[in-house]
């Protein structure tokens, strides 16, 4: 009980990402006993698959309408969900410091129904898929929102790699997008074309939503928006001549560091920036 119990706490107190993994495993080691129990009675297809994945058939979302989303916690076998839990945790972190977790678990939510959308219209639209059936299972679209919608924030922020050096954050949005564009007509392409609706989701609406450039957005601009603390001005009472405070002032510098960063990478503040930013970070 103590180990369940560490687990719940641990729940708990995780983030939004520690939470996605959580529930990932949860539902992959639940697929993998199902498997297992239903294999002793010969029954090969497995129920928690047949009623979460989502089918190429599009007549199945008049039965199982929630597959659209369902599809996105659930993995075929173990390297595919290790490799979406790794991606997911270096690529959730980075997108964290600059949004908010509820419009992280925002962006994976829908950017797992988006890629759903892009998946039924190809299996039902390209002559390739005629007469072929499958389903679809795994984050890959959820997280390719994420990943592209904090890479078109700030396509000039660096991660060093090892081995590499710094490569520019678009540079691997750009590798990233395009293996999916060249698998397309591979032995995954139906999972490919899932990417490519996440990854259009994420950059649509950081690039263009924010700005009410796309009114299918609109209503989400609310939800998705950067917060940021209004800046805090007195007026006196003798005129009508406003006065800027200290507050004004530090949150100037701030924006101006955090659009520095957005740029060119945190590693180019200079010392006395990296200390102002850290003090009040604590404040």
């Amino acid at each position: 009980m103590s180990f369940v119990n560490n687990l719940k706490h641990r729940f708990d107190k995780g983030n939004v990402i520690e939470k996605l993994i959580y529930i990932n495993i949860f539902l992959f080691v639940l697929t993998l006993l199902i498997s297992v129990f239903q294999s002793l009675f010969k029954n090969d297809v497995n129920w928690m698959v047949d009623w979460f994945s989502l089918e190429a058939n599009i007549d199945s979302l008049f039965t199982k309408p929630w597959t659209l989303i369902s599809y996105g916690f659930l993995h075929a076998d173990f390297l595919h969900i290790l490799f979406n839990l790794i991606a997911l945790y270096f690529i959730g972190n980075l997108f964290i410091d600059y949004f908010t977790q509820k419009q992280l678990l925002t962006f994976y939510i829908l950017g797992t129904f988006f890629g759903g959308i892009f998946y039924l219209f190809s299996q039902n639209y390209f002559p390739l898929f005629e007469g072929k059936t499958s389903v679809l299972v795994g984050a890959s679209a959820g997280i390719s929102a994420i990943f592209i919608g904090i890479a078109t924030y700030m396509p000039n922020y660096e991660l060093k790699i090892r081995f590499i050096g710094f490569v520019k954050l678009w540079y691997l949005a750009a590798i990233w997008v395009g293996i999916d564009v060249l698998g397309l007509a591979g032995g995954n392409a139906g999972g490919h074309f899932a990417h490519l609706g996440g990854s259009l989701f994420g950059f649509l609406y950081v690039s263009k939503a924010s700005n009410k450039e796309i009114a299918i957005f609109k209503n989400l601009a609310a939800i998705f928006s950067v917060k940021k603390k209004p800046l805090k001005t007195v007026y006196k009472s003798t005129n009508t001549k406003r006065e800027t405070t200290k507050s004004d002032f530090t949150q100037k510098q701030i924006d101006e560091i955090l659009d520095k960063i957005s740029k060119s990478g945190y590693d180019t503040l200079t010392k006395a920036e990296k200390e102002f930013l850290f003090k009040q970070g604590k404040n």
